[in-house]
Parts: C-alpha cells; structure tokens; sequence
C-alpha cells in the first residue's frame, strides 16, 4: 500500500551542502535530492544547515511563501553539532507547518583531514582539540542522528492523538556500514552504529507508527567527493561507476511511501524479489537496490557503484603517516 507525502512536512538536515571552512563539506547532493524530491511531490520540507549554496537556494526560493502557497521550503541555519540548534529547527519547523511527519538527519562527512584517526587531535591538520573530549567527526555523523532521532520521536509522540498516520525517520548509512575501510576508521564506524540505531528501534513501527530505516549508498557523485582532492584521487572514472544522489533520493522516497519495494537487479528494467519496508528495513543504494540483512548478509561486494579503484592510495598514506617519529603522540 503506497501513502503519498503529498501534504505532508519534512525535516532534512544537510541539504544546503554548505561548507563550514575550505575542508569540510555537508554530505548535501543526497540530503538536497531528497528535499527537492519531497516538494516535487506536495511536501513541505525545513532544510536545515549552515547555509544555502546556490543550487540550494534555488530550490528554496522556487517553493517560498512568495512564490508557491504550497508545498513550501524553509531554511534554518543550523550546526547539527549544537543541541539547541537541533531542539530550534523542530520548533520553527512547527511555527512554519504545524507539524513534521517525516525527518532525515542527513548531514554528514568522509572522514576530512580535520577529524580525523590517521591526524589525530594535536596532528597539524586535525581540528579536533587534544583537550576537547569529542571528535567533530562523531558529533556530526553519529552524535546528531542520536539526537535528532531523540527530538523527532518526542514530536512525533506529542502530536499522536491529532494525526494518526505514520511517522517516518530516514537516515543515511552507507555500504561502509558493512564494509571495513583502514583509511577511514570513524567513518565506518559511524556508519556500523547508525545500521545497529535503525536496527534497534525498529520496533516502534509497529507500537507506536514511527518508521525508522536508512539508505546505505555506494559511491555517490556528491561534493563530499568531487570537492576534495583527497578523496576524488581513488576514483578512476574509466572503471568506477558513481551513484548519483537522485537514484538514492528516489529510494528514501520509496521508504516514506511504500510498504514494499522490488530488488533492483543490474538495471531498472530487471526486478527481483519483492521485500516489505517495515521499521528496521536498511537498502543498500548502488547501482543495484537491495535489501541488507542483520545476519549473514553477503555484503555489498563488487557491485557496480560500489567500488573505488585505488583505496590503496589512501591506506599508503597511513602508514606513510604512522612512520613518521611521534605519531600520535600530544603534548599537554
């Protein structure tokens, strides 16, 4: 059974694919597909973030008060590593639409030299302070999902006795959420702990009619790549193939909609089996669209949009990196 959006209210964060300093990018081409995608289809979205490049702008200003009665877009400007941030985009989100009914904590980022294993805090590239107690790197794509889907829950349960429909909270994963990755340790395991966050709440789809499931995308044609040449390196383009945000998008949009969703083998034109969405569900997002199992799941593989050539390039500079005398090592 399909339910439409149409009508309905949205929070993404992350979609303003805004750079907070010259290393740091929003994981925003996915986040803003997604925002786009909702209000093409009659939802009302806040994107929340530290401000609006120009193709995000463009989309807020299409569906603003002044220009559409509905759906329409909203921007707060937010840091997802601030708490009070977090709890105001929720509230403006009400003063705006009323209420939310579908919530994406989609900010994130790929391990930057500035938070990072391999530079550690006093390294000269890291910006996480030695005397700090936290890692941005965590604060963002694990610490503000927790939160997020903390606050989101309370709004949901809140506005319960006036809407009975089902709630929907969407986040993204990544194939890394299966796979190991040396050059970028934090990463992955943010990644395994946001499957094990889905995984764990899935229950409330059918105690409460709060949805909760993610994406796990392969190699996707974000800025998150193309804009850091210390990542676009391991790419070879004659090989590998991208994912791009668009086909992830249309799959998040599956989730919020559909209560099942047909395997995707090798092309769109070849379906596979039929699987539901229920509370829980995880689909890894490559060329190919499956459904990822708690136990003995095979793993992404060799899939096409799943693979980087030269990873090997990065795992040199670890140990490039840990050969040089006092790694690691602070001074206090």
């Amino acid at each position: 059974m399909a339910t439409s959006v149409k009508g309905k209210s949205a929070i993404v964060t992350g979609a303003g694919s805004e750079s907070l300093h010259v290393a740091y990018t929003w994981s925003a081409g996915i986040n803003l597909s997604f925002a786009r995608l909702l209000l093409e289809n009659g939802c009302n979205v806040l994107i929340a973030d530290l401000a609006l490049r120009p193709e995000a702008q463009a989309v807020v200003d299409k569906y603003s008060a002044e220009s559409s009665s509905s759906p329409r877009a909203v921007f707060q400007k937010t840091d997802v590593r601030d708490w009070l941030q977090l709890e105001r985009m929720f509230k403006v989100a009400e003063e705006e639409f009323g209420e939310v009914d579908i919530v994406c904590p989609g900010a994130g980022v790929y391990e930057p030299h500035w938070s990072n294993f391999w530079r550690p805090p006093g390294s000269p590239e890291s910006q996480d302070s030695p005397s700090g107690g936290r890692y941005a790197l965590l604060d963002i794509n694990l610490t503000h999902p927790i939160r997020t889907t903390q606050l989101a829950i309370s709004h949901f349960l809140q506005h319960r006795k006036s809407s009975k429909t089902r709630k929907h909270i969407v986040h993204i994963s990544s194939i890394a959420g299966q796979n190991p990755a040396l050059a970028c340790p934090i990463y992955v395991a943010t990644k395994h702990a946001i499957n094990g966050l889905v995984r764990s709440l899935a229950k409330l789809d059918a105690q409460v009619g709060i949805r909760v499931t993610a994406v796990a995308p392969g190699v996707i044609k974000t800025p998150l790549w193309t804009e850091h040449p210390e990542k676009i390196k391991i790419i070879n383009e004659a090989v590998d193939q991208w994912v791009t945000p668009d086909e992830v998008a249309e799959v998040m949009l599956a989730l919020v909609q559909q209560d099942e969703v047909s395997e995707i083998i090798g092309d769109k034109n070849r379906q596979g089996k039929v699987f539901p969405v229920e509370g829980g569900t995880i689909l890894e997002v490559s060329k190919t669209v499956r459904s990822v199992s708690a136990f003995n799941d095979p793993g992404p593989g060799q899939r096409a949009g799943n693979t980087v050539t030269d990873m090997k390039l990065l795992e040199d500079e670890v140990f490039e990196l840990l050969s040089q005398d006092g790694w690691g090592k602070t001074k206090l």
